[in-house]
């Protein structure tokens, strides 16, 4: 299971990089083969912290700040084909609504 709602940021770099713009340096996030499942909360946060540390447009990663936000930009298509979780957890919920 996923570690914290962040994890699933990592599965869609594009948006983070977006988000951030200008000074985002994916270079620090965890590599993109590993299971964003398994990555321990405090890696994502330390992380995300040092790959925005030096943007120009947003403060530097803040969960208060930044979370939902992101959370909404985020494809869930590229969350789901990474996190089987996340898949099970989206799939459960459409299945509940009748959709």
């Amino acid at each position: 299971m996923v570690q914290c709602m962040e994890a699933w940021f990592l599965a869609d770099r594009r948006s983070l990089q977006d988000f951030f713009g200008q000074g985002f340096n994916a270079k620090f996030l965890p590599s993109e083969g590993d299971q964003i499942e398994s990555v321990a909360k405090e890696d994502i946060f330390q992380a995300l912290s040092k790959a925005t540390r030096n943007c120009k447009t947003k403060a530097k990663y803040g969960k208060g700040e930044h979370s939902f936000k992101l959370l909404s930009r985020i494809l869930p298509d590229r969350v789901t084909a990474v996190s089987p979780w996340a898949k099970r957890f989206i799939e459960i919920t459409k299945e509940k609504m009748g959709c």
